[in-house]
């Protein structure tokens, strides 16, 4: 038999007994899966964004299973998955507060530049060439790696600035890890009124007044005007909101002179100042006019006035030299 002919016969007859060694290993040697594993895997969203904390959705269902991660850890999913999750475990899930990514960033010192960059459009590449070009220490450099990180399309930038779209951020935490300044953080919306305070500067006030518009100063104006002790405080010029005792009341916004802290986006007036009472000149004039207007209390009836002795005799003599001064004439 020549060799040209040979060799495939061998070839094919290895492949098959290879093959059937292969399938009776699997058989013996098989790990045995979980159904939830997989009743799990099949729900999730499959956008292996890592935000569990879990090596894709793969080993976040691994791990649910085990008992290692909760059931609501899985944020693109959100309420509803978590809720499935948990039907599939056999567990009640409480309802958890949703979360959104926040830049503490307004980029109010966007245009207070040491150098103009010319180079890649990265935030990690500018940060890198002197620490950036911004005079502010702790301003977003609006090269977009957070942009790049997301796959859910929650954050874009802006007039230089990086902006969550809260629709959309679902607080996988992509765009944290992508930031090289360390200015976004995870925060729960768990107040009626989202109050943001968005800064990350811990220089003092005449620095910040220098290199942003409306930077943090840690004037503490914004916690004399709390009214929920706690909600809101100053750590190295830097004001901080405590969201779990925030009620989003807004008294911290109206009170801010830097016009930096927001409410649903916006910035609330200050509270218009009570006036002092004004004297009132006018009251005792009208009490004047009162009295006048009074009706006067009755006098007494002034006495009939009695003629004189004299002037009686004088009205008595009169009638009587009429008479004669008529005949005199008539004389």
């Amino acid at each position: 038999m020549s060799t040209t002919i040979l060799a495939p016969i061998v070839l094919t007859v290895l492949g098959i007994i290879f093959g059937i060694i292969l399938a009776i290993a699997s058989k013996v040697f098989a790990v045995e899966k979980d159904p939830r594993e997989e009743a799990i895997g099949e729900i999730l969203p499959g956008a292996n964004c890592g935000g569990c904390g879990y090596p894709g959705c793969g080993g976040y269902a691994n791990a649910v299973v085990k008992g290692i991660a909760p059931v609501n850890a899985c944020a693109p999913g959100g309420a509803e998955l978590a809720k499935n999750i948990g039907a599939i475990m056999g567990v009640e899930v409480e309802e958890g507060v949703k979360k959104v990514a926040q830049v503490m960033c307004t980029g109010g010192g966007k245009d207070k530049t040491r150098y103009d960059y010319v180079g890649l459009e990265s935030c990690l590449a500018v940060s890198r060439v002197s620490s950036g070009p911004l005079q502010c220490a702790y301003g977003c450099l609006g090269g977009g790696d957070c942009v790049d990180a997301c796959v859910f399309d929650a954050i874009h930038i802006i007039n230089g600035v990086a902006e969550v779209d809260l629709d959309k951020c679902v607080a996988c935490g992509a765009c944290v890890t992508a930031c090289p300044r360390n200015i976004i953080q995870i925060i729960p919306r768990n107040s009626k009124k989202y109050t943001e305070l968005r800064c990350s500067s811990h220089d003092k006030g005449p620095i910040t007044r220098k290199a942003c518009d409306n930077g943090c100063i840690g004037c503490k104006l914004c916690v004399k005007a709390c009214p929920k002790e706690g909600a809101i405080e100053v750590d190295n010029f830097l004001a901080k909101i405590n969201y779990d005792i925030c009620i989003g009341c807004g008294m911290c916004s109206r009170a801010c002179p830097r016009q930096l802290i927001t409410v649903d986006g916006k910035v609330l007036p200050p509270k218009p100042k009570k006036d002092a009472p004004k004297k009132d000149a006018a009251a005792p004039a009208a009490g004047a006019e009162k009295k006048e207007a009074a009706p006067a209390a009755p006098t007494a009836e002034p006495a009939k006035e009695t003629p004189a002795p004299e002037t009686a005799k004088a009205e008595e003599k009169a009638p009587e030299a009429a008479p004669a001064a008529e005949e005199t004439k008539a004389e």
